[in-house]
């Protein structure tokens, strides 16, 4: 059996991934978890989100003999006694998937991928759960039945790129008040090879532990359960309660579709190649804002405020320099999470160099005139410029970082 969960949070507590951590222990009295908790992130930019738009599955192989129904009710009574049925936008949904024919998995596989990178209906999930015969229950309006089927999915049909991440719950009492970890352990901890978004080097921060009043007290990313575990043994903190390692599409960019700028959508994530038409400008509140063409359609890009440094390295980019950027849209705006500069234009029209100096504008039009000759040219001269940025890869820092978003480190 494969159970999917989703939409158990709220931003004012719980989490769905602690729903699931607690679901992990009951089962084991019925049966054995098969290979790893699927920690699955969503399309980031659905704006009916609690917070991080995680849905989680687990893969569970039955003892013999074992009443699927009683398992069944089990969970249903779990989410129904934990979920944040008060907050307006949690809207739980649980599906159990015990068999599956080739049809059915080919058509879970694409559901999955798109609600990752997509904007799905309700009514898209449940097509498929009545399609299949799938068990499931959904709470309120039964949105979280779109995350729950796609979790379960990708525990069925796979992942194309995996990660995994160590996640410790707080214990019940201390919910809501501050957390206590120690913060050279922290760094220590950073030091571990095959993990990151542990600390923030550049901002000097550390990054692995949410502010919220949610149960989770840190979590650790990297590319294998040994990376995490070992990273894991250096933290010192307060008691936690439990801990589990998942699996997760986190880091992967899964979210990224490759598409020309008119094709962009809002809602969705992208990687789009063109040209600066538009140097960067910085707005109020210390947005970095430029445009992007590709000869057909043209589109702003944001490096936000929250992007610190990184936008140092947006303001050097100049009309002529071509790019390929990744993040995602929303009001027409793609919002930064990587830039590749592939192309750097050295050319600047520049005023006539005469007797030393640069020749002065006459007015709009009418040329250039020496000051101490009085030599006269119409038109500008194209000059190579030395420029103080390089061609390759550049990342918003792990403070800005979005869960899906995949780091330099990966590539």
């Amino acid at each position: 059996m494969i159970i999917g969960l989703d939409d158990t949070d709220s931003k004012e507590g719980m989490c769905t991934t602690y729903l699931a951590a607690v679901l992990i222990e009951k089962l084991a009295s019925f049966g054995r978890i098969q290979g790893y908790p699927l920690l699955i992130r969503l399309n980031p930019n659905i704006i009916y989100k609690t917070r991080g738009n995680a849905a989680m599955a687990i893969p569970i192989e039955l003892n013999r003999g074992e009443d699927a129904e009683t398992v069944m009710k089990m969970v249903i009574d779990l989410v129904e006694e934990m979920a944040e049925f008060s907050a307006e936008n949690t809207n739980p949904g649980v599906v159990f998937i015990e068999e599956a024919s080739d049809d059915m998995k080919k058509d879970l596989a694409a559901f999955s991928l798109r609600a990752v990178q997509d904007v799905l209906e309700i009514r898209e999930a449940e097509e498929l759960l009545e399609r299949y015969g799938i068990s499931h229950k959904g709470f309120k309006n039964g949105r979280g039945l779109i995350g729950a089927l796609a979790a379960a999915g990708f525990a069925l049909t796979g992942l194309p790129d995996i990660t995994y991440e160590v996640i410790a719950y707080r214990e019940k009492k201390r919910w809501g008040t501050p957390r206590v970890i120690d913060e050279d352990s922290v760094w220590k901890a950073a030091e571990q090879p095959d993990t990151w978004d542990t600390v923030d080097h550049e901002n000097r921060r550390i990054v692995f532990a949410p502010h919220s009043p949610d149960p989770i007290l840190f979590g650790i990313r990297g590319k294998s359960e040994l990376a995490v575990r070992r990273a894991f043994s250096f933290i010192k903190s307060e008691p936690f309660e439990r801990y589990v390692v998942y699996m997760t599409n986190q880091n992967t960019d899964m979210h990224l579709l490759r598409a020309k700028i008119g094709e962009v959508l809002d809602c969705r994530s992208y990687i789009l190649e063109g040209t600066v038409s538009k140097p960067p400008k910085t707005i109020v509140g210390g947005h970095v804002i430029f445009e992007i063409s590709d000869g057909t359609s043209a589109i702003e890009c944001a490096a936000f405020e929250p992007t610190k440094g990184f936008r140092s390295i947006i303001r050097k980019l100049r009309a002529g320099d071509k790019v390929t950027v990744y993040g995602s849209v929303k009001d027409g705006t793609l919002n930064l999470e990587k830039l590749k500069l592939t192309g750097l234009n050295h050319n600047e029209l520049r005023n006539p160099l005469c007797c030393g100096k640069r020749m002065k504008s006459m007015g709009s039009g009418q040329g250039t005139r020496c000051e101490k000759c009085g030599a006269k040219a119409k038109e500008q001269v194209i000059e190579s410029i030395k420029r103080n940025i390089s061609k390759g890869f550049y990342e918003v820092p792990p403070c800005a970082r979005r869960h899906l978003s995949k780091p330099l480190v990966r590539y």
